[in-house]
């Protein structure tokens, strides 16, 4: 998990470096995740979290299939 941890922690300070050189991609950014929102952030979390977020996609999509018909 150390190799993940420094992995993500470059991938973060790279982004933090990308937004102080472009402040309008911060801006920009934050407007579409607002609007649409980060569907990468769903996975981000532990095992519960995943677990619950299937739960809620299947749930949405029986939901779907079982109205249109």
């Amino acid at each position: 998990m150390d190799i993940k941890d420094k992995k993500e922690d470059k991938q973060s300070k790279r982004k933090i470096e990308e937004y102080k050189k472009h402040p309008m991609i911060n801006f920009a950014d934050s407007i579409n995740r607002s609007m649409i929102g980060d569907l990468g952030e769903l996975t981000k979390g532990g095992c519960l979290t995943k677990i619950i977020t299937a739960v809620i996609i299947i749930g949405v999509l029986f939901f779907l299939f079982r109205c249109s018909h």
